[in-house]
Formats: structure tokens, C-alpha cells, sequence
């Protein structure tokens, strides 16, 4: 198992940039950086690749609907080769209020734009004229349209690496099903250790039914807060404002990938009570009303002996790479944390979700 950590776009970039040496002495191999409508992950991940020099990075996520394909494909391309071959592209859906409501484009066909996306950066890594005719993209545009002058080319630069890691953030069975079978990674939000087969079990044993064995192990990097201490109600209120915030406003009413998240966990009512809430502007209400169990169930805090019991849960179930992100609000004790579980984890990788 691997560890990793995930930065905060809204806050403390920075702060983890000056500490990277001390997080990469405690046990970190890798820092994702998120992209949603604050900041672009790109410019950080280059800082930070030229701040490092073993630490692996990775984006959590770019959205596939905010870049070309083949940028998307340019863009692995040059931080991996900032990074001398340490970067992982993690795409996904985002969703419709933040395509439709910040980029300005229809949010139509996320799983067939993703596999799309995922053909043509290869394609493009391996240095083939690109050639590509799909339901969603045609390339070089059709003579019909534009000029006609576009012409099949291949990326000008040698990439480090020809088959760049892939990694798919999914949360819906068809999504997962998917990313389990054409990519190298997944990245799931509120993985539940305990409940995580009642949302998935179907699309991951179909991925799995499907996925080529030359893409080798499935890498699970499963995003999930962290603590080194009693799990009061202080230290979780964290958890809990982030899962009412998913669960009741990150989405339409009647689109919110997390609240259905939630309901296949079989919190169905307590799903709905959340949503009515938060929607409602009572967001501390909503807080309260998110069960003790989910919030438990998607967060790895406690003491080293009950960290050590929830992290087994984790390799059992196959999460292959910890993204933490910490809960502490001091420097030193997140640090300190990140150093805890390092010594926690167990030394093989598991097989992959089952």
C-alpha cells in the first residue's frame, strides 16, 4: 500500500509546498492536487514537481470537459516529463453545475467522453498521427466543418513514457464499471470499508469480468481523512460538514452523485433528510443529521491499534494507495499523523477490489 495525500484547493497549498520534505521523510510518496472551479492543479503540480524529486504526483481530477483530449494528453505528457516520469492523470465527470454553471458547456455523455479521452492520450503518448473517430470526438474535424485543413499530426515531443497512468475518479456503478476495465487507476470519494460492496460490488465484479490483464493491477487511491487520536465529535465535525455538503448540496436535487452514493449505502432516508436540509440553508442541522456510521465508515481515525484494524479493512477490500487528507490543524501534527499510519501500513499490495 502506498501513501499518499491530497491538497486542499481551497486552502494550504502552500503550506504543504514547505513542508514536502519533512511529509516525504514521515512516509508520503505521492500529493494529489484536486481541480475544481477554485485554482488550475496544473500550474501547482508543476510547481510542485519542480520543488520535489521522488515524491509522485498525481491531479484528483482534471475534468474531461474542460480541455481537448489531446491537451489533456499534452498536459500529462509535460508534467510527467517535469517530473522525470512521476505523474499519474487523474480525469473524471466532474458534474453538471460545475460544467454547464462554470465552463459553459452541456454536460451530455460522461462515461462514452471519458473512455473517448482515455483512447485518444494514449494514442497520442505512443506518438501516432492522431486519428480518432468516436461519437464525441472526430479527429482532425471533419473536412465538412471548419476550414478542412485539419490533418492527422503526433505529438512533436518524446514523452518519457508512452503509457502514462491513468486514473478515473467514479462513483456511479456504470462509471466504475468502466474505470475498472480500461484504466490503471480509480479514484473513489466516501469509499464506506464496511458497506463499499452494496454500492459497487456488481460494476467492480463486471469491470474486473472485463478488464484486459496487460492493464495489470487495478490502483485504488482512495481519498480519505485522517486523525491520530480519540474520535470525538470534534475531530470528526470536519467529515461530517464535508459529507453534508456532498450528500445535500454538490448537485441538483435531483442530480447529486453523492447522495445517491449515500442511498446504495443504505442511508436511503437519511440521505433525503440531509439533501431537504441543506438545500434549505440549515447546513448545521444537515450536519448533525449524517449518520455516526457513514462518518466512521469513510474516515481512518483513532488510536495507532484502532488505525491499524481500519487500515487492514482497507487492504482487505484492495486500496492500493492512501490519498490522506488530514484533519489536524497544526503543521506539525499533520506531519506527525501522516508519520502514524506510514508505520501502519502493510508491506505488499493487495489484488485489487473484489
Amino acid at each position: 500500500m502506498r501513501l499518499g495525500m491530497i491538497i486542499d484547493y481551497a486552502h494550504g497549498f502552500d503550506e504543504t509546498a514547505e513542508l514536502l520534505p519533512d511529509y516525504e521523510a514521515a512516509g508520503l510518496r505521492l500529493v494529489a492536487v484536486p481541480e475544481a472551479y477554485s485554482f488550475d492543479a496544473v500550474s501547482q503540480l508543476g510547481y510542485l514537481a519542480a520543488r520535489s524529486r521522488t515524491i509522485e504526483l498525481a491531479s484528483a481530477i482534471l475534468p474531461v470537459y474542460s480541455r481537448t483530449p489531446a491537451l489533456l494528453a499534452m498536459t500529462a505528457a509535460g508534467l510527467d516529463h517535469l517530473s522525470g516520469g512521476r505523474f499519474t492523470l487523474g480525469i473524471g465527470a466532474s458534474g453538471p453545475q460545475v460544467v454547464e454553471g462554470f465552463h459553459g458547456v452541456p454536460y451530455d455523455a460522461p462515461l462514452g467522453r471519458t473512455r473517448e479521452v482515455i483512447e485518444i492520450c494514449r494514442r497520442v503518448w505512443r506518438r501516432e498521427p492522431l486519428r480518432h473517430e468516436g461519437k464525441h470526438f472526430r479527429i482532425p474535424l471533419a473536412k465538412t466543418e471548419g476550414t478542412g485543413l485539419g490533418k492527422p499530426l503526433k505529438l512533436i515531443n518524446h514523452p518519457v513514457r508512452d503509457r502514462i497512468p491513468i486514473a478515473v475518479a467514479a462513483l456511479g456503478p456504470g462509471n466504475v464499471a468502466m474505470t475498472v476495465e480500461i484504466a490503471d487507476a480509480w479514484q473513489p470519494l466516501f469509499f464506506h470499508r464496511e458497506r463499499y460492496r452494496a454500492a459497487w460490488g456488481e460494476a467492480l465484479d463486471l469491470g474486473y469480468s472485463r478488464r484486459d490483464p496487460a492493464l495489470g493491477t487495478l490502483d485504488i487511491m482512495l481519498q480519505v481523512p485522517v486523525a491520530v487520536g480519540e474520535p470525538t465529535g470534534e475531530i470528526l465535525a470536519p467529515v461530517r460538514r464535508q459529507l453534508a455538503l456532498y450528500i445535500g448540496g454538490m448537485g441538483a436535487r435531483r442530480k447529486n452523485f453523492y447522495n445517491e452514493l449515500a442511498r446504495r449505502y443504505g442511508y436511503a432516508v437519511e440521505a433525503k433528510e440531509i439533501q431537504e436540509l441543506y438545500l434549505a440553508g440549515r447546513r448545521q442541522d444537515a450536519a448533525r443529521a449524517v449518520p455516526d456510521e457513514l462518518v466512521r465508515g469513510v474516515s481512518l481515525v483513532g488510536d495507532p491499534d484502532q488505525l491499524r484494524s481500519q487500515v487492514a479493512d482497507l487492504a482487505a477490500a484492495g486500496v492500493t494507495t492512501l490519498l490522506l487528507d488530514p484533519l489536524a490543524t497544526e503543521p506539525a501534527k499533520r506531519v506527525d499523523d501522516v508519520a502514524t499510519v506510514a508505520g501502519l501500513l502493510p508491506p505488499s499490495r493487495s489484488p485489487g477490489v473484489r
